[in-house]
C-alpha cells in the first residue's frame, strides 16, 4: 500500500569523514502497512554520541520515548472495518496499545477506544490519507501535509474512507501539566 520506507543514516568512518552508515527500511516495526509503528531513530535521554555505530531504531518498539528521550517514526493507521461495533473494537484496540507498551496511556476512552494521552510533545505530519483528529471536546479534519503539534492531550486518529493513513512524527518526552 505504501512505498517502501527508507532510512538514510549518516555517520563517520575511521578517519572521521562523513559516510552513509545505514541505507534501508526501518529495522523494527509493530503492525504492518494497514497500521503500525515504523521506527526511524530514537534517543535515550543521555548525551548524543554522533560517532557511535548503534542503530538507535533497532530496539523494542513502544509508543512513547524514555525519560528525556525522543522517537522519530512513521505510523500508519487503517480504517475501521465496516460493521465493526465499538464493543468489538474495544478489546482489539486495547491489545494494540498493550503491544506498544502503552495500555496505561488510555486514560479516557469514553469518546473513542483509540483515545490516548502520552507525556510527550509531538510534531506530526499527515503524509497520506483522510483523517480526523479527535480530542476530548473538539475534532478537526486533516488533509495530507497538515501539521499537528500534539501537546500531551487525550486524542485519537480516525481514518475516514477505505485507505489507511500514513504519518511521520517526532515524539519528545515532556512533563505534561495535568
Amino acid at each position: 500500500m505504501f512505498p517502501e520506507m527508507r532510512r538514510i543514516v549518516t555517520g563517520h568512518n575511521d578517519e572521521g569523514r562523513s559516510v552513509v552508515v545505514i541505507d534501508g527500511p526501518p529495522p523494527r516495526t509493530i503492525g504492518g502497512e494497514a497500521g503500525g509503528l515504523f521506527e526511524i531513530w530514537n534517543t535515550d535521554g543521555g548525551p548524543v554520541d554522533s560517532t557511535d555505530s548503534a542503530d538507535r531504531a533497532d530496539q523494542t518498539v513502544v509508543l512513547s520515548p524514555v525519560a528525556g528521550g525522543t522517537k522519530f517514526r512513521y505510523f500508519a493507521i487503517g480504517p475501521t472495518p465496516e460493521g465493526v461495533s465499538r464493543q468489538e473494537l474495544e478489546p482489539v484496540v486495547a491489545e494494540i496499545f498493550e503491544n506498544m507498551g502503552a495500555a496505561h496511556e488510555r486514560v479516557d476512552t469514553s469518546r473513542d477506544p483509540a483515545m490516548h494521552k502520552t507525556k510527550t510533545i509531538d510534531y506530526i505530519v499527515l503524509l497520506s490519507g483522510d483523517v480526523t483528529l479527535l480530542l476530548d471536546d473538539d475534532e478537526v479534519k486533516l488533509k495530507p501535509f497538515d501539521v499537528v503539534v500534539q501537546r500531551g492531550t487525550n486524542h485519537a486518529w480516525l481514518v475516514n474512507g477505505t485507505e489507511p493513513a500514513l504519518f511521520i512524527a517526532v515524539l519528545m518526552d515532556a512533563e505534561v501539566v495535568e
